[in-house]
């Protein structure tokens, strides 16, 4: 047996606001995933690029622990494995590294082993091992997803935006745990913030689905868990207001963070540019991404 895969994954940003665990984007930034069965027993694990000196090369590493999880799911052999991990997505920054590591070896194994699950599927169990759909279900399905956990299942609504959207993300130079970012949310709010998010979710909801993305600067306020993440981003509240003043529609923090991220159909780079700067005056240094949104999710290459 020596059988090999190669599959693209996109990055992906989530909560885009009040969605928080919900709502998800596959963005144009992505890693891609080698993965081979032979008949031996090793496990043979490389990186290269983003994590190339942190990411686990051994039965650590989570796209590994994917894979075992998919051929156990469908009582298939174990077999040796060699894994190449191309990766592009910043890691530890709230662009999905983690997710489309889960996806990639789930999608691998998956294909190797004769396509025996569903997206569906494959969804179900990603959330499992992620604990939250809204960054492994774009990376599967691609665009815009709306994703509910129901009854041990995920329901998962794509949406393709009608109108061309282009995602600015500031990367910040340091990295922020996503458990480090949920250690600071409380665990109870005021029901008025919880009816806050209720309205901005539907509204943002709303946007992607008609492309009247003038709505989305009051669809991206959020009151259950930027106010009390910022904290752990200097200069946040300073960044996201310099992409608006710069022409953005709406602009929130990038999942768990440090990332920010904003949305416009024009001017990127200068919108960039002043996030950038406004990171700078904070005392962070950043660079700039411009993406649009990925429509595929991952797929064989």
């Amino acid at each position: 047996m020596n059988n090999s895969v190669m599959i693209q994954i996109p990055g992906t940003t989530a909560n885009c606001g009040p969605g928080f665990d919900a709502i998800g984007i596959a963005c144009t930034v992505y890693n891609d995933f080698e993965l081979t069965f032979h008949d031996s027993s090793r496990l043979v694990i490389e990186v290269d690029g983003e994590g190339k000196e942190t990411i686990p090369t051994d039965e650590k590493n989570i796209a590994y622990q994917a894979v075992l999880d998919l051929l156990r799911k469908i009582n298939h052999q174990i077999p040796g494995m060699t894994i190449k991990m191309f990766n592009r997505i910043p890691l530890s920054r709230g662009l999905g590294s983690s997710a489309a590591a889960i996806v990639a070896g789930l999608v691998a194994a998956n294909e190797l082993t004769g396509q025996s699950l569903s997206k569906q599927q494959l969804l179900d169990i990603a959330t499992s091992i992620e604990g939250h759909p809204d960054n492994v279900a774009p990376a599967i399905y691609g665009g815009v997803t709306i994703n509910v956990c129901r009854d041990g299942a995920t329901e998962c609504l794509r949406i393709i935006p009608p109108k061309p959207l282009l995602m600015v993300v500031a990367v910040p130079d340091f990295i922020l745990s996503t458990k480090a970012a949920r250690q600071v949310l409380p665990k109870q709010v005021p029901l008025q913030d919880a009816v806050f998010n209720v309205s901005r979710s539907a509204l943002l909801t709303g946007a992607f689905c008609t492309g009247e993305y003038r709505h989305l600067s009051a669809a991206m306020d959020d009151r259950l868990h930027q106010p009390y993440r910022q904290q752990l981003v200097p200069g946040m509240p300073e960044v996201l207001r310099a992409a608006f003043d710069a022409g953005a529609f709406g602009s929130a923090l990038s999942g768990a963070g440090p990332c920010l991220i904003a949305f416009c159909d024009q001017n990127a780079d200068h919108i960039g540019q002043c996030m950038v700067d406004a990171f700078q005056a904070n005392g962070i240094t950043a660079s700039c991404m411009v993406l649009s949104i990925d429509t595929d999710g991952a797929k064989r290459i």
